[in-house]
């Protein structure tokens, strides 16, 4: 049996709507707060608390933290049918935190294993250009080049908390032990491979119940987000896997030990791209005029241009994209507080030109950029509400 601490009353802030956007709030909400909070309720020296949990986890000395890929605040309702060990954790133990920006998987990723925002990581999008170079690292292909360690600086949280003497592991996919990504997000932690839903389950509380000391286990599953890009939010196959979240949640809600603590979380949100909403940047050249490299995703575009061209290319796409689009240079985007505080050395890994979409649309690179991305129902990656708002669960044993 488990207790459902309900998160501290107060006034509710007005919902935005779905496609409102939403800025990352760095330091006060975020999914950057997420493992230091943890780490405050395991008492590791110095970690700082800014989500409230110390109180309602007294006695704590086992976390779970499991980030569910997909799973935005703006989902839930649509999941509830489906999913109703879901539901009634976000009414009764559910808050809404903000992703970062851009609200992407691998950025998402390091911010929450760093508890840093994006700029100071530096893994600033789902693809970036390497400085100096004309290659785009595709965050999810990487390996070893570049070197993780150095693209990607900052310690994470699961090496402060092991050096804090905290037991420390992660559970995902077997295919993803040594990626850079891993590396970059979740180095310090034992690595478990665990291949589905069951498996994902039973080695979290495997990890979880190992030992007698203060533990962290931090887990990740990916199949909703598959999903929804594939076939599209509220999709037949984007409900079996909701209930396959829902049945993941219940049997790690089950097995809690008393002294331990589940906090379930996500990367982003997602939402459909209609057929009359998309842009191809590759087959108008109006806007390719100007560019050299061009990376980001659909719902967020990074647009390295030629010497001099950046005025051009501003005007030229918001020309085109008109109310589909914010489009700013990369100093406007870095001082509106997107990516937090960025250091020079990752400034070049956003581009001179940022492309946020709004509502409904995206910008495709039908030729320049794998022909699956341009076939995707859903996508993420703006600041929309439905994108960046994600949940955070609480329940202890």
């Amino acid at each position: 049996m488990t207790r459902q601490t309900p998160p501290p009353s107060g006034p509710a802030a007005p919902d935005p709507g779905p496609l409102a956007p939403v800025a990352p709030r760095y330091g006060d909400g975020s999914l950057a707060d997420v493992l230091p909070s943890a780490l405050a309720v395991l008492g590791v020296p110095g970690a700082v608390d800014r989500l409230g949990l110390t109180e309602r986890l007294a006695g704590v000395r086992r976390v779970a933290v499991l980030l569910v890929d997909g799973l935005g605040w703006y989902q839930i309702p649509t999941a509830t049918p489906y999913a109703p060990t879901l539901a009634g954790l976000a009414a009764t133990v559910g808050r809404p935190l903000t992703s970062g920006f851009p609200s992407t998987t691998p950025t998402s990723l390091v911010t929450l294993g760093t508890g840093a925002a994006p700029g100071a990581h530096g893994v600033l999008g789902f693809t970036v250009r390497v400085p100096g170079t004309d290659r785009v690292l595709s965050h999810i292909e990487w390996a070893a080049d570049p070197d993780p360690l150095r693209w990607q600086p900052v310690p994470t949280q699961l090496e402060r908390a092991r050096a804090a003497g905290v037991a420390v592991t992660v559970v995902t996919r077997p295919e993803f032990g040594g990626s850079g990504l891993t590396l970059a997000a979740n180095r310090g932690g034992d690595f478990r491979g665990a291949a589905g839903v069951d498996a994902l389950g039973d080695a979290m509380l495997a990890a979880l119940t190992a030992g007698t000391g203060p533990t962290l286990v931090s887990g990740y599953h990916p199949d909703l987000d598959r999903h929804g890009h594939l076939t599209g939010v509220d999709s037949a196959p984007w409900r079996v896997a909701a209930a396959e979240v829902d049945a993941l949640l219940a049997r790690l809600v089950d097995g809690l030990p008393p002294d331990a603590a589940l906090l379930v979380t996500a990367d982003h949100g997602q939402l459909d791209v209609p057929a009359g909403h998309r842009f191809d940047l590759d087959t108008d050249p109006r806007l390719r005029a100007g560019i050299e490299v061009v990376a980001g995703e659909a719902r967020v575009r990074y647009l390295h241009v030629l010497p001099g061209a950046v005025e051009d290319v501003v005007a030229a796409w918001s020309a085109v994209l008109g109310d589909a689009a914010r489009v700013r240079t990369r100093d406007e985007a870095v001082a509106a507080g997107w990516f937090g505080p960025v250091p020079e050395d990752h400034l070049a890994r956003i581009g001179d030109v940022v492309v946020t979409c709004n509502d409904t649309y995206a910008v495709l690179a039908t030729r320049s950029e794998s022909p699956l991305a341009s076939r995707l129902v859903a996508y993420h990656g703006s600041d929309t509400a439905a994108e960046m708002t994600i949940p955070l669960l609480v329940v202890r044993g």
